[in-house]
């Protein structure tokens, strides 16, 4: 498993925040010079579902998230340091049940 980024150098963050669930998954977008982009965010205690257009990995900073994948029946717990990917056109829910998970999300070409 590769290691999880502490810090990015040399990109643009976009101060609009992405909201979510009535605030309770709060991201921000970070801008690469080579067009590619990520997400830098938050989820609060809850259950959420999200559906994916581009291919996505998941790279959790912090904290825990039980996550299913839509063409799974099977629940992963995720903690700070793993990752798991969501194939594109697909989707994947998502539960933390305390604290904060925190996460990058990397969108895959």
């Amino acid at each position: 498993m590769s290691a999880i980024p502490t810090e990015f150098t040399n990109v643009t963050a976009v101060t609009k925040a992405n909201v979510y669930f009535d605030g309770k998954v709060v991201s921000h977008s970070i801008l690469f010079s080579d067009s590619s982009k990520k997400t830098l965010g938050l989820i609060y205690p809850g259950s959420f579902h999200f559906g994916t257009d581009k291919a996505e990995r998941m790279e959790i900073v912090a904290g825990s998230c039980e996550v299913k994948l839509d063409a799974s029946d099977v629940k992963t717990t995720y903690t700070g340091g793993q990752y798991f990917d969501v194939p594109a056109k697909s989707g994947f829910d998502i539960v933390v049940a305390d604290g904060i998970c925190e996460y990058i999300c990397s969108f895959i070409d």
